[in-house]
């Protein structure tokens, strides 16, 4: 009987080039992430598109491409940025009517001889007002007294012609305090808050009270070192912040430069 002629093995077709498929799948996907981010960062709705049409040619590969039916809400992402961009300039206009209010009470500083009493800073939250203990109350007390009545009429006057948050704390050195009115420095610097408060809103009707508020912070945010009497009598103050309402957004500029470099 003739032999059966044995087959060989079932031949296996090379698989060399399976990886492509997962990997174009991969790097489509993270095209349409890159798009996505960058369209939210633009405002040219006509670039974006350019774009993303010069990525599908390149990497649509016969198929329904990705970006055929995808794509941002540009008129959103339009109003978005807007919104940033007027938030920018608010915040820029509401900087400079700070910086004028601040102008104006350091003339009056220089003017009436108050460097030692009284100083400003304009910070990130706001415009700071620091008034020394000396200038409004005994050692002690929170009974207002000394140059309140110079000091007093010129803050309030300012605070009258802007609409933002008035924030008044009061302030002590670690040096304790014991006495029936002031059982301890958080009652001596909440009552001086609050006495300089009541006094600004009694002296200017123009003042509205739901805008200010009182706290008192004891001996624990101090300016200075509490270890001699020079940063002692620096910690012993009545602080005016005038809060900022607006806020800056830092990735203004890069939104420009961005899309400036498109339009070139």
């Amino acid at each position: 009987m003739a032999k059966k002629k044995k087959h060989g093995a079932p031949h296996e077709e090379e698989n060399g080039e399976a990886w492509l498929l997962p990997y174009s799948d991969l790097m489509t996907l993270l095209l349409a992430l890159f798009i996505a981010l960058f369209a939210i960062s633009q405002t040219d709705q006509k670039k974006v598109t350019q774009l993303a049409q010069a990525f599908s040619a390149a990497f649509n590969m016969g198929g329904p491409s990705f970006f055929d039916n995808a794509g941002p809400n540009m008129s959103m992402m339009r109003q978005v940025v807007s919104d940033e961009d007027r938030g920018n300039q608010a915040y820029l206009a509401e900087n400079q009517q700070l910086e004028e209010i601040q102008r104006q009470l350091e003339e009056y500083i220089e003017q009436n001889n108050l460097e030692d009493e009284l100083t400003t800073e304009l910070a990130d939250d706001g415009l700071m007002i620091r008034i020394k203990e000396k200038a409004l109350f005994p050692s002690g007390s929170a009974e207002l007294v000394g140059d309140a009545q110079k000091i007093g009429p010129v803050v309030a006057g300012l605070l009258a012609t802007i609409p933002q948050r008035v924030l008044i704390s009061g302030h002590t050195d670690n040096v304790p305090i014991n006495t029936p009115q002031y059982p301890s420095n958080w009652e001596l610097s909440s009552y001086r808050a609050l006495n300089f408060m009541k006094y600004l809103l009694s002296i200017n009707s123009g003042l509205n009270p739901a805008r200010f508020s009182a706290m008192g912070y004891s001996e624990y945010r101090p300016i200075a070192s509490n270890d001699d009497e020079i940063g002692r009598t620096q910690n012993r103050r009545v602080e005016i912040l005038i809060a900022r309402s607006q806020h800056f957004d830092p990735h203004e500029e890069e939104r420009k430069a961005m899309k400036a470099k498109l339009g070139e």
